[in-house]
């Protein structure tokens, strides 16, 4: 397992020791499924799977895997790279993965950005943050995952029409990405109503730690933004609030 890198974004990496059958899962799968950006950066992003693949979608906080494993199950012609730093939920993911026997599936375990800037532009069809670090302390939202240089790279890595797709269970961070995505200025907020928030996306299996939220009474938010043609890019003063419902979060940025 690598070392957290300086400034990474997320906190803890270890917690409990791992069981037999995880650290046996990633001694035997593992070789075969994490990138490795201190490679040579690929040409074609299709290349880090063993078959051809329609469309790649990038989940960072795959968690035990159970949201990524699913999406991979459903869609076996797209091809999937989970990132997850946090050891003991990445060696579940990995032992799920394995048992489950899909190939169209890579996995990367330590902080997102370096994965970020390795990967060839314009070839992501999805990026998805899952419930990431939500450093709810004023003195640390500069480091929660979504800031500008991180939208850069998002931006970089997304298709024409490609979705950057957030969810969250805190009503702070959620107005912190509207804000933050909408002073960048490049991707647009898809929600119409107050649904297109509050509701999982179609085919959503969950999460266990969203499960552990709703059982808390927490209640998630989901926001989608698209990543316009050159030439359909918004400009700022077109941009309104969603009237019906308001907006998500509800929180003093």
């Amino acid at each position: 397992m690598p070392e957290r890198r300086a400034g990474a974004f997320f906190g803890r990496r270890v917690g409990k020791p791992l069981k037999p059958s995880q650290q046996a899962a990633l001694t035997r799968h593992l070789p075969g499924l994490r990138l490795d950006p201190q490679t040579p950066p690929p040409v074609r992003a299709a290349a880090l799977f063993p078959r051809p693949v329609e469309r790649i979608q990038l989940e960072i906080g795959t968690g035990g895997g159970e949201h990524l494993l699913a999406c991979a199950a459903a869609d076996p012609g797209a091809g999937f790279i989970g990132v997850e730093p946090f050891v003991a939920a990445f060696a579940k993911g990995v032992q799920a993965l394995g048992e489950a026997g899909l190939t169209n599936v890579r996995l990367y375990d330590d902080d997102a950005v370096p994965l970020l800037d390795w990967l060839p532009p314009g070839q992501i069809a999805e990026v998805d943050l899952l419930y990431p670090d939500p450093w709810p302390k004023r003195r640390h939202w500069k480091r929660r995952f979504v800031n500008p240089d991180n939208l850069d790279r998002i931006c970089r890595l997304l298709v024409p029409g490609g979705l950057f797709r957030f969810a969250s269970d805190l009503p702070s961070y959620v107005d912190w990405t509207l804000a933050t995505v909408e002073a960048h200025g490049v991707l647009a907020w898809t929600a119409e109503t107050a649904d297109d928030w509050r509701r999982p996306w179609p085919g959503w299996p969950g999460t266990r730690y969203e499960a552990k939220a709703l059982a808390a009474g927490r209640r998630p938010t989901y926001l989608t933004f698209r990543l316009p043609a050159q030439d359909d890019r918004p400009a700022q003063d077109d941009r309104k609030d969603r009237a019906e419902g308001g907006r998500p979060g509800g929180t003093t940025r």
